[in-house]
């Protein structure tokens, strides 16, 4: 083998009750379908002399490198609003730390957190979270990345039948949880709570070590609302919908992560659900921030110990510091979707003309992504991508006296973003054995805001015949 990887272990260093060591378990024939070169070179991987076999070999588990310690968090979380006390890790494995990134395997073999379980993935999950993470990065938004999509060979059976199997290999800051937090909570380990806090923070917000265990814990809490309220803007922005926004997919690093049933609007709606499982809607497109406030309540509730001994006093206090910052979900989404009509300085006060604006779309049935790119348009010219009304008038009125700076619209609204349908596409000709049309996506992808007149069909909103109504974790 080829490939030199130096791995660093710091996760399996905590306490053997953060994990169980595991080994992935062996695939019968994996086979590479492709290898992110551009991001193995940024970890400083040095993959030039490696075969696509032994890639194949290492990245679905086959072979472990030296160096690797193998392992499935444990975690626990609250989803859709319902406590579960362990979850973990039940079909992924942390082979290591990269250049301060984990390396993890997803779809790689059961572990004791498998449930019922098989522990693997089909190869239509691992297709889409290499598209869509990989979209992400290229669009600014915090995620975890993919290294390495690998077929492994073997079926797996879901509720429509048998599929074929997948093996992603994820990259991330780290896979901290709030549901991590919770886990300990949950059991009352106190210890291993504050071990926990202080690996967090010497991992990724070093700048509080040397605060006492309270200002630790809401300064903690304070950074993670700074991060996602950023994060959360920047989905709204570009239509994003995660689908699964449960505890247990809420990063400390704030970043991305888990994009099973994740989707992109087509026609704008506010309640616009996607996810097969959210029955109720509790994930949908506006109420994302909602949610990501409750998610940060549920992680303070996990630091009631380290902020006072007497329980009432410490909901008191984080509920006094909370209030204010929690505010800052809200402002950025508006800002974040100002700043697509071309208003760089926004104020409150530009709430109105925002959600004037999506009410608009959301009553004419109009393509977010399509809508926002034609303003560019409509400021110099009347346009056709907008249906005349009064109401209409009245708002680009109003929105032509607050741009300011129209012409970078290009750069700020996207053409390409991982449509449903196309991913549906890559998908469904994967299955069939041709993966052409996944690597042709991946490369328009890479440019999302240069118009192509070659790659016009990845632009266009679904034809009826091509629309997806529903998305599905695939686990």
């Amino acid at each position: 083998m080829n490939l030199n990887i130096n791995f660093n272990n710091t996760y399996s260093s905590l306490p053997e009750q953060f994990y169980e060591r595991i080994n992935p378990e062996h695939f019968a024939a994996p086979k590479l379908i492709v290898f992110n070169q551009k991001l193995a070179t940024e970890l400083n991987i040095g993959w030039q002399e490696t075969t696509d076999q032994e890639l194949a070999e290492i990245f679905s588990g086959n072979k472990i490198l030296p160096g690797s310690e193998p392992l499935a968090q444990a975690y626990a979380g609250f989803q859709f609003g319902n406590l579960v006390p362990q979850l973990g890790d039940g079909r992924a494995h942390l082979l290591g730390e990269v250049a301060g990134f984990d390396i993890q395997l997803k779809g790689s073999g059961q572990t004791r957190f498998s449930r019922r379980g098989d522990g693997r993935s089909a190869l239509g999950p691992v297709l889409r979270e290499y598209i869509v993470s990989e979209a992400m990065h290229v669009l600014g938004v915090p995620t975890t990345r993919s290294l390495c999509a690998v077929s492994t060979g073997e079926e797996v059976y879901r509720q429509d039948g048998p599929e074929p199997g997948g093996i992603l290999t994820r990259v991330a800051k780290s896979h901290i949880r709030v549901g991590t937090f919770q886990y300990f909570a949950f059991k009352n380990d106190l210890e291993s709570l504050e071990a926990l806090l202080n690996y967090t923070i010497d991992r990724h917000y070093p700048e509080l070590a040397a605060k006492n265990k309270k200002d630790q814990a809401l300064g903690l809490i304070d950074k993670l609302i700074e991060l996602q309220s950023d994060l959360i803007a920047q989905w709204t922005s570009l239509g994003f919908i995660h689908g699964v926004m449960n505890t247990d997919n809420f990063s400390m690093a704030g970043i991305t992560i888990d994009y099973g049933p994740c989707a992109f609007l087509d026609e704008f709606k506010f309640d616009k659900v996607f996810s097969s499982i959210d029955r109720h809607g509790r994930y949908s497109f506006f109420n994302q921030v909602p949610i990501a406030k409750w998610n940060i309540f549920r992680l303070a509730e996990c630091f009631i110990p380290f902020i006072d001994e007497n329980t009432d006093q410490a909901i008191a206090l984080l509920e006094k510091n909370l209030g204010e910052p929690l505010e800052f979900f809200d402002f950025k989404r508006m800002k974040a979707l100002a700043k697509k009509m071309g208003i760089s300085d926004y104020q409150t006060s530009d709430e109105k003309l925002v959600t004037q604006f999506l009410e608009y779309l959301e009553k004419e049935s109009l393509d977010f992504t399509l809508a926002f790119r034609e303003l560019k348009n409509l400021y110099h010219s009347p346009s056709d991508f907008f249906p005349k009304s009064q109401e209409f008038d009245e708002f680009q009125s109003l929105w032509k006296n607050r741009v300011k700076n129209v012409d970078e619209l290009d750069q700020i609204n996207p053409l390409y973003i991982p449509r449903n349908h196309l991913i549906q596409k890559a998908i469904d000709e994967a299955y069939t054995g041709n993966f052409d049309f996944f690597h042709r996506l991946n490369e328009v992808l890479t440019h999302p805001f240069s118009e192509k007149t070659e790659c016009e069909e990845f632009a266009l909103p679904p034809k009826p015949s091509e629309r997806v109504y529903q998305t599905f974790c695939g686990t």
